[in-house]
C-alpha cells in the first residue's frame, strides 16, 4: 500500500510585515512604452500577454512614450493634474475633520488619485460608473459640487442623501455615479446589468464597474464576468489592485492566478494591466476599453496596479500589518509628482505654478468647507430632520410607517 505524506494547505504570506524592510521585487515592471497597443477589435485570445504586463506611458525621464501615448492634450493633462491635487487636498481636509469629530468616518485616496480622475475623462455624459468608496475622483473630475460632497460627509441638513448612506458613499445620477453599496462587490453585477439594459434599449451609454482587489473573492465578481462575457455587455470592468484589502494582502484574494487581469481570460474577456499611478496610461487604457464597449465589441477587464498609501479608512491603522516605510518603497511613484514633472518638462507647468495652484485649490476647498460647516457638522448645526427617515421611500407610505412617524412627532 502506497503511503503519502500528511496533507497540508498553502497559506499565502506577504513579503514583509511591520519592522521588515519593504520589498517589491516581485512586481515585474516593464520599460515604459514597450507594451503594444492592439486594435480595439482584437480578440481576447490574441492579447493574452497584456494581462501579464503593465501598460506604462511615462518613462523614467518623465517623457510620454509608446503606442499608448498621445490620448490627451497638454491642456487636458494640466486639468487632470488639478483634479488630482483637488482630490488630495480635499482628502486632507476631510481626514482632519474626522479627527476633530466633525464626521464619523472617512476614507482617503492617497496614492490612487490618477485612477478615478483619469478614467472619468475617458467616459461621456450619460455613461454610468458603479464605484466603490475610493473613487471620489470620478465626481471631482466630472464637476460635482464639492460643498455637496462635504455636506454628506458632515451629515448635515444639506446632505443630498439625508443620512441614508455612510459619509463617503456618494450618489449622483447626473454625474454618472451610481449609489455605492456597502456590501462588497454588489456593484459589479449591477454595472453589467445596467449596461445590458442600455444595449436592450438600443442606447449608446456604457457602464464602468469598480472593485478592489480583496473584493474579487466575492461571488458577485465572478457572476458579473459570466454575464458580461455571455451577453457581450458594453461595460468596462475595473479592478483597483492597491496591494491591500484592509489588513489582508492581495495574495489571498488573487488565489493561484498570477495577476487579477488574467482572470478575464477564463471568461473570454480581453484584459489589460495598467500602471495606476500613471495618469496618461490610465486614460489611454480606459479610452481603449470604452471605445470597445461603445462599438458593441463587449466588455474589457482592467487591472490598475497601484498602492494604498494611507490607511484603509479612519478606523484603520496600517502600521499594525505593514512596514511604515512601505509607501516610500513603492516602485511606481506618486501620481501627482509624476504628472507634474512631465508637464514641467513639456514647458506647460512649473514649480511656481504648481505652488500657486496648490494655494488656490486649498483656498477653494477651505471656502467650501466653511460653507458646509456653517450648515452643520456631525455634532453641531442643522441636522437632517427625523422626518427624512420616512419620506422618499414609498410612493404611498404604509400605515405602520405613518404610525411610527407620528410616534416621534412628525
Amino acid at each position: 500500500m502506497t503511503e503519502f505524506p500528511p496533507l497540508s494547505l498553502n497559506v499565502p504570506k506577504p513579503e514583509c510585515r511591520p519592522g521588515d524592510t519593504p520589498d517589491f521585487s516581485g512586481v515585474d515592471i516593464p520599460t515604459a512604452g514597450t507594451v503594444r497597443r492592439p486594435d480595439v477589435d482584437t480578440r481576447a485570445e490574441d492579447m493574452r500577454d497584456l494581462a501579464f504586463t503593465i501598460i506604462r506611458v511615462l518613462d523614467d525621464n518623465d517623457e510620454a512614450v509608446g503606442e499608448w501615448a498621445g490620448t490627451l492634450s497638454d491642456e487636458d493633462l494640466a486639468r487632470g493634474l488639478r483634479d488630482m491635487m483637488t482630490l488630495r487636498i480635499y482628502d486632507g481636509r476631510m481626514m482632519l475633520a474626522q479627527r476633530q469629530g466633525k464626521t464619523s468616518f472617512y476614507m482617503q485616496h492617497l496614492g490612487e488619485e490618477a485612477i478615478s480622475c483619469a478614467f472619468q475623462k475617458a467616459l461621456q455624459k450619460g455613461d454610468m460608473n458603479f464605484p466603490t468608496y475610493r473613487q471620489a475622483g470620478l465626481l471631482i473630475a466630472s464637476g460635482y459640487p464639492m460643498e455637496t460632497m462635504m455636506c454628506q460627509i458632515f451629515s448635515n441638513e444639506a446632505d443630498p442623501l439625508h443620512g441614508r448612506q455612510l459619509p463617503v458613499m456618494y450618489s449622483s445620477k447626473e454625474h454618472g455615479f451610481f449609489s455605492i453599496s456597502g456590501n462588497l462587490a454588489t456593484q459589479y453585477i449591477q454595472a453589467v446589468g445596467w449596461s445590458m439594459a442600455s444595449a436592450i434599449k438600443g442606447d449608446t451609454k456604457i457602464a464602468a464597474s469598480w472593485i478592489g482587489d480583496g473584493s474579487t473573492s466575492e461571488s458577485d465578481f465572478h457572476a458579473a464576468l459570466v454575464f458580461a462575457s455571455t451577453y457581450k455587455a458594453p461595460v468596462v470592468l475595473n479592478i483597483v489592485n492597491n496591494q491591500w484589502a484592509i489588513s489582508t494582502f492581495q495574495g489571498i484574494a488573487r488565489g493561484g492566478a498570477h495577476t487579477f487581469a488574467s482572470r478575464g481570460h477564463g471568461f473570454g474577456i480581453p484584459a489589460l494591466r495598467v500602471d495606476g499611478n500613471d495618469y496618461l496610461a490610465v486614460h489611454a487604457a480606459g479610452k481603449w476599453a470604452a471605445e470597445r464597449a461603445r462599438r458593441n465589441l463587449g466588455p474589457t477587464l482592467i487591472e490598475h496596479v497601484t498602492y494604498r498609501a494611507g490607511g484603509h479608512s479612519t478606523s484603520d491603522d496600517p502600521s499594525a500589518y505593514r512596514p511604515k516605510t512601505e509607501n516610500e518603497a513603492w516602485p511606481l511613484g506618486d501620481p501627482i509628482t509624476r504628472l507634474k514633472t512631465h508637464l514641467i518638462k513639456r514647458g506647460v507647468w512649473s514649480e511656481e505654478r504648481h505652488k500657486q495652484a496648490e494655494a488656490e485649490i486649498a483656498d477653494s476647498v477651505i471656502d467650501c468647507q466653511k460653507r458646509a460647516e456653517a450648515i452643520g457638522t456631525l455634532n453641531s448645526g442643522q441636522a437632517p430632520s427625523p422626518r427624512d427617515m420616512f419620506e422618499d421611500v414609498y410612493a404611498e407610505m404604509p400605515e405602520h410607517l405613518i404610525k411610527q412617524r407620528h410616534e416621534v412627532g412628525y
